[in-house]
């Protein structure tokens, strides 16, 4: 999905609260300390590869490197690249400034609630976009669940505006530049 089209997307999404809740998400992501910190996981069934790929997108684009994720595989081939290799025994040492972003429409298997679990007592901040899965919800600090049937949302447009939003670097304008210059230049203004 292109920029315009996360943009009509917006548009059309503006009156839902969907968009609040995105943005919010976006940039809970952004919270995390260092390159790489940004574990994204999915189930054994089902790798999140397209969201890594667009929030890998978004660290390089804004500049923001806490953003570069780290796909976190639960069978990664041997002879795979480095960045491909990296396996769920990962999130044992995730911790204080790191954050795990869970991406599943399906339930989160057991095994996936161990390590989230883990991961969480060790200080990870926990997010998700889920299916709905309560017992992945109890664990998140914050999570958005995009039901299969009946959202205006569908699961893959959810990530696409977590991505876009916690890529999105807002810059100032000239009049917004000159009013701060101001500002400074000459002090708070004091009302009557």
């Amino acid at each position: 999905m292109d920029a315009a089209s996360v943009n009509l997307l917006r548009e059309v999404l503006a009156s839902t609260g969907w968009l609040e809740r995105t943005r919010e998400l976006g940039l809970a992501l952004r919270a995390t300390r260092s390159a790489g910190g940004l574990l994204v996981v999915g189930t054994p069934e089902d790798e999140p590869w397209h969201v890594t790929a667009h929030l890998s997108d978004e660290a390089r684009l804004s500049g923001l490197a806490q953003l570069s994720p780290t796909l976190v595989r639960w069978a990664p081939p041997p002879g795979a690249p480095a960045h491909l290799r990296v396996g769920v025994e990962r999130l044992r040492s995730a911790g204080r400034g790191e954050t795990l972003f869970v991406v599943t429409e399906q339930r989160a298997p057991v095994p996936l609630l161990e390590r989230v679990d883990d991961a969480r007592r060790s200080g990870a901040t926990i997010l998700a976009v889920d299916g709905g899965d309560p017992e992945l919800e109890s664990l998140a600090h914050d999570a958005i669940a995009v039901p299969a049937e009946g959202a205006v949302l569908s699961f893959d447009a959810a990530q696409h505006l977590v991505s876009s939003a916690a890529g999105e670097v807002r810059r100032l304008g000239l009049r917004e530049r000159l009013a701060r210059l101001a500002d400074r230049i000459t002090g708070p203004r004091m009302s009557d």
